[in-house]
């Protein structure tokens, strides 16, 4: 499967973008995956930086602060040009907020992972349509690789309320 200069461009312009990022993370992510919205799929990147954990008073829950940018390809479908939508365009996002984690260092279900992000939003696709969305993710992170399902929607704050629904891996330094 070829992709076309479009995309690649887009990759790029990401994957430039992505050096922007902190050096001070713990982690960094760069992630790929699908993402659907009505049942019409899309290429999606991510790059991600992680922080340290911090504990949350004395329990076994933690958090990291998290940065992500990234990055959906837009979609020509017909029905949504009837209703007067250009849904072509790509959609670039940069988010800001917080992985929690649950447990001991040593604990197998230490690797999961919820995250919460407020995201500038720059595109507009079937589901994301403004600029104000909010990514929520599920997910596992190994030394070396994550695995993640993530969705990004306005949380009902204006109609059409879609969101995006993806699968995402990754790989981590």
């Amino acid at each position: 499967m070829r992709l076309p200069a479009k995309s690649l461009r887009a990759a790029l312009a990401l994957a430039l973008l992505s050096l922007t990022l902190p050096a001070a993370a713990t982690t960094f992510e760069v992630e790929a995956g699908r993402s659907y919205s009505n049942s019409h799929g899309t290429n999606a990147a991510f790059v991600e930086g992680v922080f340290d954990a911090q504990p949350i008073g004395s329990s076994l829950f933690s958090w990291e602060p998290d940065v992500s940018l990234g990055w959906l390809d837009g979609r020509d479908l017909y029905e949504h040009h009837i209703e007067g939508k250009n849904t072509r365009e790509n959609a670039f996002l940069a988010g800001a907020g917080a992985r929690f984690q649950y447990g001991q260092q040593g604990d197998w279900y230490r690797h999961l992972f919820f995250s919460f992000q407020p995201t500038y939003n720059t595109g507009r696709t079937p589901g994301l349509s403004g600029p104000l969305e909010f990514a929520s993710t599920f997910g596992w992170q190994g030394k070396h690789f994550s695995l993640q399902l993530r969705h990004i929607s306005n949380a009902g704050l204006h109609e059409p309320n879609r969101g995006e629904t993806m699968a995402l891996a990754g790989l981590s330094f």
